[in-house]
């Protein structure tokens, strides 16, 4: 389990972390921060002390591709997020996320794993994606206005959209009534979902507490980086879950929640 055991000091903080509608019992549900800001605070100074995600490896054998450093450049910052939990013993700990990938990373020791088996995901994208970049490759040299231009272009925006849906397809979503749903199954909302849409960190928290049985006492994800071009990201800053993805699953993932 990659649960760190903690002792809670804090007061509960009721500040809300992430709320949604649930389509299956038509309830909102609702976590607070609880007493997730101070292990978000202790984890922004430890990444930015470190420098590097894998920051519990010896420094010889740390992998490039984990370093914080690009969050600061051109490609600008990434989001975190802690979770903490009771187990069934009592014992209270936290969790940790970041979303996506790091670098074209996607599985790092000690942090929660996304909720997609992404063997399997790369399997089924290594077809459709060297099409779509062959296509990109001849639209590139035709010129605007040509019709087959024109043509290609609907050609690769068609594969995109049907890559796309393939791969939500492989995500399957638990919750606190231990039930596991396709995610395109439980989406709270019309219209087709946002690339990335259970990548974020509260999904990803979420969804492997519920797997191994453990039960929220709140969540904080914060933002760790170069402030983005829209300056609505600011680096060390907390946010609530956002509403374009985490906003259209969360609520069915949080089901079950008050009973636990």
């Amino acid at each position: 389990m990659l649960l760190e055991y903690i002792e809670i000091k804090d007061k509960f903080d009721v500040r809300t972390s992430c709320e949604a509608h649930c389509r299956a019992c038509g309830k909102k549900h609702v976590l607070a921060l609880g007493h997730s800001l101070p292990e978000a605070r202790r984890l922004i100074k430890t990444l930015l002390a470190a420098g590097r995600v894998d920051y519990d490896v010896p420094e010889d054998r740390a992998d490039p591709r984990l370093s914080t450093d690009p969050l600061f450049g051109e490609g600008r910052g990434q989001m975190f997020g802690v979770l903490v939990c009771r187990d069934r013993r009592g014992r209270t700990g936290v969790l940790k996320a970041f979303s996506g990938q790091m670098n074209g990373v996607w599985m790092v020791d000690g942090w929660v794993p996304p909720l997609v088996d992404v063997r399997l995901m790369a399997e089924m994208c290594a077809g459709p994606e060297r099409m779509i970049k062959r296509l990109g490759a001849r639209i590139a040299v035709l010129p605007a206005g040509d019709p087959e231009r024109a043509r290609q272009v609907e050609l690769r925006r068609k594969l995109s959209r049907a890559l796309m849906k393939d791969i939500h397809a492989l995500y399957r979503l638990p919750n606190f009534r231990r039930e596991l749903k396709p995610m395109i199954e439980i989406v709270n909302s019309k219209g087709g979902l946002p690339a990335g849409t259970g990548d974020c960190c509260a999904p990803k928290l979420l969804g492997y507490a519920a797997r191994v049985g453990l039960t929220p006492l709140g969540l904080a994800e914060f933002y760790l980086g170069r402030e983005n071009k829209s300056g609505t990201r600011r680096n060390g800053a907390v946010y609530p879950a956002c509403k374009s993805k985490c906003g259209r699953i969360l609520g069915y993932m949080l089901c079950g929640l008050e009973e636990a």
